[in-house]
Parts: structure tokens; sequence; C-alpha cells
């Protein structure tokens, strides 16, 4: 019951993506004119041909259809044959990419990533083509309020045509839905650099001062950037761009590129100046990224430079930029860019073959790593390790599983022999998992009703609200709200804000919940494959009931009944019996050594019997033949009206929680 307090939207934890029409896609989708693709590649495949070529390089063809089929099936049948006459009958596959591979979101990278796992070339090598010329100077100061870095490169003697134009567009808007986040992270500005004055700036300034005409609309003159953005939100000939407009508009200062003679390039993450706009005939291109993100801005930039510097005179070179940052009257700091990351990463030969389940030798390993453009690689340890040359396209590599993950696309899914495995094992169900299964059957035939809630909540709600007092526990470095700061260490304020959210069930005849889940305790000595992770789980079951009275005895009841079940007998004291196994605890199912007592909980010093109400506490004592001294595994007893009230529940509560772990 309830309504779980607060329905947290999924955000995925890979970039966002592009998605179809019926919005059921979670990878970016590269749409291409199938014969423009085969020209690219060099060679010309059936359908089924390049289907299978598709799998076998870890990519997917989803579809094929064309722009006059897709326009007629989003209109719905409603357009006339001339309507549909005016739209492109060419053939389009649409071809779904990884969410990490930047490289495949053009058909330039995802062609020249074919010819070379293809064999029929090398990979590029991509280099700088010398000292930097131009400067990009930031003002620290004021860009530090709002989107603090600045990545530049020049493509010098670009050809462009009208394929390679639409998809040097096409590329920035896929990065930008995709690692870009929207813009929120990374823009790009492109801008015809002989339209232009080096050196160039990069500032943030008052709404009010920054004017100029920008691409869109491009009737309409010189606009105030408030004016502009005031535009974007409420014309629907600029609905493209709204989206974006409220990453920046409530900011006192807008980010804004300048040249030499203070023309505005772009104000940046919206919209670029039409007086540096890219045309056909475009020779030189400046290329600059605002971020959020200086990482992710080095990495969007490298993708843009490497995918058409194929384009410049000098294939595959990139005239690198100097952004220096002035503070003060004096420069804090310099870079160059764009880095054109080459680095080296490492993963063992065994480890490879194991993961992937085949049997190559080092050198065919080696070998392979050229197909899917690790290479050139190396061998050292004596053939144990294989070290690889990851590019500046490959940004995906960062991890030995990566390279085993690509090695087995170079030596091909479908080769990789299918075999019994050589161990042979009985599975079954976890222990614990199998013993909460079956107090869940039993707690519910008592009339309890089962929920769960959220593993993350607040520190108010897992620590004050229940009067306890501040103690370690599992923080957030980043907490996307007040309601998830830390790991929940007890499950009772998720039980304590359903009843909250359930105000209008009826209370007569009493309210019954339990959960059986996990928390998480702090633990510096708690390992896992031999490493120190600092925290625990541990799992739980808590029960409240509310209603007309308090229920202590309820619950009482139910702790009796959990430990009957768990095959622990009480002790014979808090039994008032003998300890003699006659009349009818002759038929009681225990555990030799295992017994359990109740005895008064302290109130005011034990942190957890602050949540209880003064004398109506008790703790749980178990003691085992292993642990003959009796320690505490749970508590429970009337809640204090201030934690009801905090909680804003209107009737007497009772609660159990114990660890469930103890009773195996």
């Amino acid at each position: 019951p309830g309504n779980q307090y607060e329905k947290i939207p999924f955000q995925p934890a890979c970039p966002e993506t592009k998605q179809n029409s019926d919005n059921e896609k979670n990878m970016p989708t590269l749409s291409v004119e199938k014969l423009a693709l085969f020209d690219h590649v060099g060679r010309s495949y059936t359908d089924e041909e390049f289907d299978e070529l598709c799998f076998e390089f870890g990519v997917e063809l989803d579809e094929i259809t064309s722009a006059r089929e897709e326009a007629e099936k989003n209109a719905g049948g409603s357009l006339s044959p001339k309507q549909l006459a005016e739209f492109s009958d060419a053939v389009v596959y649409k071809i779904d990419v990884p969410a990490n591979r930047y490289d495949l979101l053009c058909i330039e990278g995802l062609s020249r990533a074919l010819r070379i796992f293809l064999g029929e070339m090398d990979a590029p090598t991509y280099e700088a083509s010398g000292d930097p010329v131009f400067t990009m100077t930031v003002k620290k100061s004021n860009t530090d309020k709002i989107r603090p870095f600045v990545v530049c490169a020049v493509l010098r003697d670009i050809t462009f045509n009208q394929e390679r134009y639409n998809s040097f567009i096409d590329l920035q808007d896929q990065l930008h839905r995709n690692l870009c986040r929207q813009r929120t992270l990374v823009a790009i500005g492109t801008h015809d650099l002989d339209t232009v004055n080096a050196p160039f700036s990069y500032d943030a300034r008052d709404p009010k001062d920054i004017k100029f005409v920008p691409l869109t609309p491009d009737d309409k003159g010189e606009f105030m950037s408030s004016d502009l953005l005031n535009f974007y939100e409420t014309d629907a000939s600029a609905k493209h761009l709204k989206p974006y407009v409220s990453i920046i508009k409530d900011s006192p200062v807008y980010p804004v590129i300048l040249d030499a003679n203070e023309t505005v390039l772009s104000l940046p993450p919206i919209i670029n100046g039409d007086h540096s706009k890219i045309t056909l005939g475009t020779k030189n291109v400046f290329i600059e990224c605002t971020a959020t993100d200086l990482t992710k801005a080095n990495i969007v930039l490298d993708t843009v430079v490497t995918m058409f510097s194929e384009y410049c005179a000098k294939p595959f070179t990139v005239e690198p930029v100097t952004v220096q940052y002035e503070e003060g009257g004096s420069i804090v700091n310099s870079y160059v860019s764009p880095t054109l990351s080459t680095r080296q990463e490492k993963a063992k030969v065994d480890f490879c073959n194991s993961l992937i389940g085949i049997s190559l030798s080092a050198q065919e390993m080696k070998t392979l790593c050229n197909k899917v453009q690790l290479g050139p690689a190396e061998l050292l340890e004596n053939d144990a390790v294989l070290k690889v040359t990851v590019p500046p396209t490959r940004s995906d590599i960062l991890h030995p599983v990566d390279i085993a993950e690509d090695i087995g696309i170079a030596f091909g899914y479908n080769n990789i022999r299918k075999r019994i495995p050589t161990t042979s094992t009985v599975g079954g169900e976890f222990g614990l998992n199998q013993f909460g299964d079956l107090l869940r059957e039993e707690i519910g035939r008592a009339g309890y009703i089962e929920v769960l809630t959220h593993g993350l909540c607040s520190i108010h709600d897992n620590f004050i609200a229940l009067r306890r007092s501040l103690s370690p526990a599992v923080s957030l470095s980043n907490p996307a709200n007040v309601e998830y700061q830390v790991v929940r260490t007890t499950l009772l304020p998720g039980l304590l804000k359903t009843l909250q959210h359930n105000k209008s069930a009826s209370f007569t005849n009493g309210f019954k919940l339990f959960e059986i889940s996990d928390v998480v305790l702090p633990d510096n000595k708690h390992v896992v494959t031999d490493t120190i992770v600092g925290a625990r789980n541990s799992r739980r079951l808590c029960a409240v009931y509310a209603g007309p009275t308090s229920g202590f005895e309820i619950i009482h009841g139910l702790v009796d009944r959990i430990m009957t079940l768990s095959e622990i007998a009480p002790d014979p004291k808090y039994a008032g019996t003998d300890g003699s196994r006659s009349g009818e605890e002759k038929y009681r199912v225990s555990r030799e050594g295992w017994m359990y007592k109740v005895t008064a909980l302290e109130t005011e010093t034990d942190n957890e019997g602050k949540s209880y109400f003064p004398g109506r506490a008790a703790a749980i004592l178990l003691s085992t033949p292993e642990a003959p001294e009796p320690r505490q595994i749970g508590t429970f007893g009337i809640l204090h009206p201030e934690v009801l009230a905090n909680f804003d529940i209107m009737y007497p509560s009772s609660c159990v929680e114990l660890n469930l772990e103890n009773l195996m």
C-alpha cells in the first residue's frame, strides 16, 4: 500500500540517447543512406550480408527504410501522393551503436571502423600540425560562475560538399544528445575561421551587454541575448532550441565567445552567431567546446576533429589552439587542445581468454588488436600481458574488460566454440534469501502487508526523526535531493513513511506492515574479493502495527512467532517453565542450544531505545552453542509520540526490528 512517498524518475548511467518514435530504444541510432555508406566502405553488400557484418562488428542493423516511408508512417497515411513524392525513396539504414562509441555516430566514423575491422585499411594516426597559432583567453572569474571550461581546435584546408556538411552538423547533434547530455555538460560551436579575427576570448557577461545576429532566426536582425532566449521560449519556429534555454536563462551572466573585434561568435550552449556561420565554401573551421566538465569537453573535441580531419588537405591532421585562463590581469593556467589523447592500457592474456571463452596465443591476440583500433599492441612479461594503444577515438576503453570485449569482437562471436562447462555444479537458493521468503509467507498469513521501500533516505528520517543520535552511515557525495542523502541503517523510516502516506486507509482494526530487506552499515573490516569495501549489508526484518491501541502485545506475539518458526526455543525463565520438555513443549521443534529471551530496553541511553516510549520497549537477546552469552539481535516496543509526530502518524504504533542473519 501507499505511494512509496516519492516516485524516482529513471536516470540512465550512460549518456542520453536518440530514441525512436515509440520511445523504446536505449541506444544511439545512426541513420545513413545505404549507397552513401557503401561508397565510404568501398564495397557493396546485400541487406542480409550487411546485417551479418553489423553483428560481427558489434552494432545492430535495426531497420531498413527510406525518407518517404518514414514520412508516410509518421503522417499516418494523411499525405497525398504528390506530397510523398517530395521525399526521397533512397534506402536508409538505421544502425544501433553502443552508447559509449561516440566515434560511430557519423558515417565517417562508422565506415572507417568497418574498413579497419575488415582489414582494408590501417587505423590512421591523428596528430597536431605543429605549434598553436591561435589563442583563446578565458576570463576565469566570470566564466567560473556558469560554464568554466573551453577547448578549441582548427581544421585547415577542409573541403565540404553537401553530404559532408550534413554529416558534420548531424555529428554535433548526436554528440549533443548523448555525451553532452543535451548541452548541459558540453556545447559545440563551429565557425568559419576566415570570417573572424584572432585572438579569441571566452567571457561571461550581463545579458544586456551581449548583442548579435544569431543563426536562428536569420531574418530579424540583431538581438539582445535575454530577448533572444525569450524568443526561443515562445516562438514555434525556434522550438528545437527551446529545451536548451533553461540551462542559462536564470543566470546573472551568459557565456559568450568573442573574436578580437568583440564580434559574438556564439552564445553557448544556445546558438552560434550568423557572422561566422559555416557554409559549403568554408575552408578553415574553428571549433570551440564550452563545458562544465573538462574531460567530456576533450572527448567531444577529439571526436569531432578525428572524424572530419580526413577531409583536410593533410588528412588526420589538426591545428591546435592554446587556451589560457586569465584572472586578475595574469595568466593562472593554460593548456593546448585538442589533446588527441593516445594512451596505453594493459590486460592479461589469460584473463582475456578466460572471459571470452577461447584459447588464443598471445601473438594471435596482439594481431587481432589491429582490427579494433587498439594497435600497435605489445606483449610484456614473457607474453603474459598485452599492452594496447588506445587512440583518441576510443574513449570507451577504460578497463581490461573493455580490451577483452574488443578482442572477442575481432575474433568473432560466431567463432567461439560452444562447449560443455568443465565444472558440474548444482544450483540452489541462497540460504538467507530462502529463509526470508519463508518468513514473508508466514508473516503475511498473520495479517501483515509487505512493502518495499527505498534504500536511500534523508539524514533527518534515518536519525533525527527517530530521536536517535547521528552515527556513521554510507552517504552520497552528490545526492539528487535531500530525500536521498544516506543509505538507510534501519528499515523503520520506510514503514513509517508508508503509514504517513496512507492516512485515508482504515485503522479501525489496526494497520499491519512489514518489510524484509537490507540495510547498509559502515564496516572497515568487511572484505569482498580481497578488497576492504568499508561497508556491509545486513538483512533485517521490520514490522509495524498502528491502530486504536498501541498493539504492543500484537508485536510481542509476532516476535514469539518468528522465533518459533526459526526453531529457537524461549529461555525457560522467560517462558516461565522449568526447562523440561513437558506438555505442549514436547512438540516444539527447536535447535539444540539455541534460546532467546526478552528483557527491558533502556530508552534513555540505548540509541535504538530512544525511538520507543519509556518503559514500553524490549530487547531481543539470543544465545547459541557458539555464543552462549546472550547478545542483542533486535528491539521492539511502542513508538515514542515524538517519533509519530515527526512522521505525521495519528495512531499509537508499535514496531519490531531484528537482524535475520543472526537467526541462521
